[in-house]
């Protein structure tokens, strides 16, 4: 299994090739290669900065001789005006990483600060707002960076560092209990230890988990606020618990406050709005 950091790598490479291809005609047709320059990245909106220690990996990467000098770090608060960093070297490298490094940086920021509303929310409460697989193709392991910027949390990755057993795993494997024994078995046989978590779409599936067991979360997929609570005390602690399913930043503290451990939120990574923010010349 590839590391964070190739995977990080490789999505640069590919960035780069699909933005540069065979070359960045522009820049090189009224650029001199020996040209020096200094760029500032200008943040344009309040949110939360996110991706500088990536933005930093991608000049390295692109000009190891370009040199960064970083004002703010991931996680702070930024408003307009603010100058997140500055970079010097050839201006040649510096158009060329330009774009690449925006396109993160503004996507990761936009991430962390929807993120951050999402935490304020659950102020003083136990629970944890958590992300989800729907992430765009490619960029998974820096939207989810992004989400633990903001003050969430990750859930899996991907499908190989849990097992979630959904609702069509649960109906093709003839059931909630079928569906809980099968995972384990398949765990031994492969020597996985990996945690499972269920969904339950009600109640009745909710008590066969309780009364199998077997489980390490339980998932309350498109339950009323009124039914949460009611599932949260018949859990009573025995396993972790995380609400799912349209629930909105409105409606999120109503969750919390329920019990739950986690929520999952498709929204901090799905239809998040970019933060504003340029690199300009200095």
């Amino acid at each position: 299994m590839k590391t964070r950091e190739e995977l990080i790598d490789e999505l640069i490479d590919l960035s780069f090739a699909e933005d540069i291809g065979d070359g960045d005609a522009t820049t090189l047709c009224c650029i001199p290669a020996d040209e020096m320059g200094r760029q500032r990245l200008i943040v344009k909106e309040e949110g939360i900065l996110a991706g500088v220690e990536i933005a930093r990996r991608v000049f390295e990467k692109f000009d190891p001789e370009l040199h960064m000098e970083v004002m703010i770090e991931d996680g702070a608060h930024v408003k307009p005006g603010d100058i997140a960093f500055v970079v010097t070297g050839k201006v040649r490298s510096l158009l060329q990483t330009e774009r690449l490094m925006l396109n993160i940086m503004q996507r990761m920021s936009g991430v962390a600060t929807t993120t951050a509303r999402y935490a304020k929310r659950l102020e003083g409460l136990k629970t944890r707002v958590l992300d989800t697989r729907k992430t765009t193709p490619g960029m998974r392991i820096l939207e989810k960076e992004a989400v633990k910027i903001g003050g969430g949390c990750n859930h899996r990755i991907g499908l190989f560092d849990m097992i979630l057993l959904k609702d069509n795993h649960v109906d093709f494997a003839g059931g909630i209990v079928p569906a809980i024994e099968k995972a384990h078995q398949w765990c031994r046989e492969n020597g996985k230890d990996l945690k499972i978590e269920i969904e339950v779409r009600n109640f009745d599936e909710l008590q066969q988990v309780l009364d199998h067991g077997g489980v390490d979360r339980v998932m309350l997929d498109n339950f009323s606020v009124e039914n949460t609570r009611k599932a949260v005390e018949l859990i009573a602690g025995r396993v972790e618990t995380e609400s799912s399913g349209g629930i909105t930043i409105d409606t999120l503290r109503d969750y919390g406050e329920c019990g739950v451990d986690y929520i999952s939120v498709g929204a901090l990574t799905h239809s998040i709005k970019s933060l504003d923010m340029s690199f300009k010349a200095c």
